[in-house]
């Protein structure tokens, strides 16, 4: 693994990229201090007090993180309904965190009521219960293989649409799922915490990150700060709300409004070009590498700009004129199977990469052993930092028979009653799903720590292609494979984001109990809240309808590899097995070239500009909209770094945090006036000349 080239920064930048790929970037892990100032970070927490682990668990540490789980998961829940791109948000959880508790015992302070002062091991709590919560949003599949399973999505699909393989979505059964699933993966891999953080000492680059944040906070020069860093955000979650509002009024009827504003002309409008002045995705944009959002505008050329107009131009040959747009056996079937085949190319890459670099790291961790063993036992010099920390990690531990006790009793619960939910689904089938996952959990939770890519969604498309195909598609094994996928990624997920949670606790001397207690309490709001969060979205708007506003493209694509799973090559459009095999061949050959280069090409490091697969697969379905949006974000971004780059390091993500959420949060008063009947006064529409002159036409007769 490329070691990180600069020292703990405050910004960190990732992208979570629903459902497949999550990657920190390792070079913004550690600030620029030297070793110096690096070895006395401990020595500068001397005089603070640590509390036991029941006191780093504070009610109002648990207020503030439902608080904030609820504006994570609509934030974190549109997102995954719009458009699938998720940035991270550890940074807005940590600057809320924050501000939040911060100005709560300051308060109470001046009144002379404080009891006990605010530490960075609470912020720590703060942050994990918050991620915990919005990851839900991600492995609940409420945009993905959960609303798959939906007639309105099964209805697109055409093939497989019959009682057997479809499900109509309930509150009831879908919260119940959540709680079944969602709680084993954190029994998982607790054994094996020492292991991964004390012994191999996994880098976890975005548990450090999301570390060096929450200590830099507790330090006079952090805080002063974190607290502008909090105004920033305020400004700018101000701003976007009031943008969003402004535009609402525009909106009376379907394609009205700012975000169908042909920017570059109509017939670009039509292949889904143009700019849709959208707060949110200007903010991901700011958030997200510079390569991921010209990745997603490449694919979005390629596809709608090449590909589409191409394949439509054989529209009566290579499939039936008369079908409806949104039929998988015309033009949408070619959108959805070779998205699905780039991303499964990219996937099953990424997984065995993983599996060849854990097995490395194993044999060099074991040669290292053996060629270093005697050295170790004469006794090296121990820094403080880690003498330190390594007290703390080790002081409250969870035994090994409560982690392995849980993993077994939940895993039980789930095999008989999931089958309840899903009767499509067999005992023994999710049986054998429980016995697989703590390996692949394992898999997930060290690759993460050497490169900090989760590849849960990966594992959960496999889970598809594999129960799929084992149910049939008359025993219902589109719906099978969509619920096995919910399994298999609720387990490996937790997994990995539990061992950085550890991580981080590690480094901020936080207790590992509370850190599992912590992100217990997430995961249960979680499985509360998101359920809530979606049924909202999904009885306020048309979630799913491919033109609608909020059109859910995994869900879709998921059932899409479902039906290959049940069906095989036999539900593809003509000529679409031979383009898919093009598009799963090119996705593998470019990742395969990227390794090579970051291996071998070091000077001008040429690897960094070559787009991800994962990244073009997603406008394939959507178009390119979005992705002009978030490159808008990027180039602000680099002028205002070209203009003040320490500014624009330091206030960036305070101020995409807040685009963000400003413009994600109106969706919900916006949603309220919907369910109350309200709508927009007025509609703006772009016609051409000659439709405006009709139009005029029919008017004065």
């Amino acid at each position: 693994m490329r070691p990180p080239s600069v020292k703990y920064k405050y910004t960190h930048y990732s992208i979570l990229i629903f459902p497949c790929m999550m990657r920190e970037e390792e070079d913004n892990v550690v600030r620029e201090e030297g070793e110096e100032g690096e070895a006395a970070l401990e020595r500068a927490f001397d005089e603070t007090e640590v509390p036991p682990w029941q006191k780093q668990i504070t009610v109002r540490a648990m207020v503030t993180s439902l608080i904030l789980s609820v504006v994570f998961n609509v934030i974190v829940c549109k997102l995954n309904l719009s458009t699938g791109v998720i940035p991270s948000l550890n940074v807005a959880a940590g600057l809320l965190g924050y501000a939040a508790v911060k100005a709560w015992t300051v308060l109470i302070e001046k009144c002379g009521l404080l009891k006990q002062p605010f530490t960075r091991q609470e912020n720590t709590v703060i942050q994990t219960c918050v991620v915990a919560s919005s990851g839900i949003a991600f492995s609940s599949g409420t945009a993905s293989y959960l609303l798959g399973m939906s007639p309105l999505t099964a209805s697109q699909a055409e093939t497989g649409n019959t009682p057997m393989n479809v499900k109509a979505l309930s509150l009831g059964w879908i919260t119940a799922f959540l709680f079944l699933v969602s709680f084993v993966g954190l029994f998982s891999i607790v054994p094996l915490r020492r292991l991964m953080i004390l012994k191999y000492k996994l880098t976890y680059p975005s548990g450090t990150a999301t570390a060096y944040l929450i200590n830099s906070f507790h330090t006079p020069k952090g805080a002063k700060l974190a607290k502008k860093q909090v105004w920033v955000l305020f400004k700018s979650f101000v701003g976007s709300f009031t943008w969003a509002f402004f535009q609402w009024f525009f909106t009376a009827a379907d394609n009205c409004g700012f975000s169908s504003f042909p920017t570059f002309g109509l017939k670009a409008f039509s292949q889904r070009f143009y700019f849709d002045f959208s707060a949110t995705y200007v903010g991901v944009g700011m958030i997200c590498p510079y390569m991921v959002n010209v990745s997603l505008l490449i694919g979005a050329i390629i596809s709608w700009g090449i590909m589409w107009p191409a394949i439509e131009s054989k529209k009566g040959v290579w499939y039936s004129a008369d079908l409806a747009p949104s039929s998988l056996h015309g033009i949408q079937g070619y959108r959805v199977f070779l998205a699905i085949a780039t991303i499964l190319g990219d996937g099953l890459f990424q997984v065995v990469y993983m599996v060849i670099l854990t097995l490395k790291s194993f044999i060099q961790q074991h040669l290292h052993k053996n060629g270093n063993e005697g050295e170790e036992e004469e006794g090296a010099v121990v820094d403080y930092n880690e003498s330190k920390r390594s007290e703390y990690f080790l002081k409250d531990q969870i035994p090994n028979t409560v982690a392995i006790g849980g993993y077994i009793v939940l895993a039980l619960i789930s095999t008989f009653v999931v089958p309840q939910i899903f009767p499509q689904l067999k005992w023994y089938q999710i049986l054998v799903a429980y016995i697989i996952a703590p390996v692949l959990a394992f898999c997930n939770a060290y690759g993460c720590g050497l490169s900090d890519w989760s590849l849960a969604s990966n594992y959960g498309k496999i889970a598809i292609l594999v129960f799929s195909s084992w149910v049939g598609l008359e025993k219902g094994g589109v719906l099978a494979g969509l619920a096995s996928c919910g399994v298999m990624m609720s387990i490996v997920s937790t997994a990995s984001d539990l061992m950085q949670d550890f991580k981080t606790g590690y480094l901020t001397l936080s207790s590992p109990r509370s850190m599992f207690v912590s992100q217990a309490c997430g995961t249960a709001m979680g499985c509360v809240v998101s359920p809530l969060v979606f049924w909202f979205f999904y009885k306020a708007y048309s979630v799913g309808e491919p033109d609608g506003s909020y059109p859910a493209p995994y869900a879709l694509m998921y059932r899409g590899i479902a039906l290959l799973g049940v069906e095989g090559f036999s539900s593809l459009p003509n000529k679409c097995l031979l383009l898919a095999v093009i598009c799963f061949s090119a996705s593998v050959l470019i990742n395969l070239l990227i390794v090579v280069l970051n291996k071998y090409e070091t000077k001008y490091r040429i690897y960094r500009f070559i787009p991800s697969p994962m990244c073009m697969a997603i406008p394939f379905y959507l178009g390119g909209y979005f992705a002009i949006d978030m490159c808008i974000g990027s180039a602000l971004l680099l002028v205002w770094q070209w203009s003040n780059k320490k500014q624009a390091e330091e206030l960036s993500p305070a101020v995409a945090s807040g685009l963000i959420c400003g413009d994600s949060l109106w969706g919900v008063p916006a949603a309220i006036l919907t369910l109350a009947g309200l709508t927009p006064p007025i509609c703006m529409k772009f016609l051409s000349a000659s439709a405006n002159n009709r139009v005029d036409a029919m008017i004065a007769v």
